[in-house]
């Protein structure tokens, strides 16, 4: 299945780039999460018209994914659960909980753009870890987890 792309896809392509995809990936993610549209020839007349436009709002959401990068570089959170003697948690800290935390100190996170490369923590310590705001920037913050009191 051929589609032109509408945004930038990670591994995929650019923004207009015409590629050829498997049908249900083309039909099930990206035509209806907005990433792409069929090309047909009405499409890439239409996808003509609309570039300066779509290339446009590119440029703005690039710029504001590397301004949020400049508000998280360097960031610490601290999140305190229960644990054992050793310091193995009793449960875990993921996604969700680190986006949490994020956003109570006062930014903005969501926990799909934060990117756990061993997996949920299980055990007390400092963790480095990646935020992936944009197709092309990437943030990274420290992660502390504490034993709880």
């Amino acid at each position: 299945m051929e589609v032109i792309l509408l945004k930038n896809v990670g591994r995929l392509g650019a923004l207009g780039d015409k590629v050829s995809v498997r049908p249900g990936y083309g039909r099930n993610y990206l035509i209806p999460s907005g990433f792409a549209v069929s090309a047909t020839d009405a499409n890439l007349e239409a996808f003509e018209s609309r570039r300066a436009e779509l290339e446009q709002a590119a440029a703005e959401q690039l710029a504001e994914a590397r301004a949020r990068r400049d508000h998280f570089e360097g960031m610490s959170v601290t999140i305190a659960r229960r644990a054992g003697e050793q310091g193995r948690l009793f449960g875990s800290v993921g996604t969700g909980d680190i986006a949490e935390a994020v956003t109570a100190a006062g930014f903005a996170l969501s926990k799909g753009e934060i990117k756990l490369a061993g997996g949920p923590f299980r055990a007390a310590g400092e963790y480095e870890v990646t935020l992936h705001l944009h197709p092309e920037v990437d943030a990274t913050i420290t992660v502390d987890v504490v034993p709880e009191d």
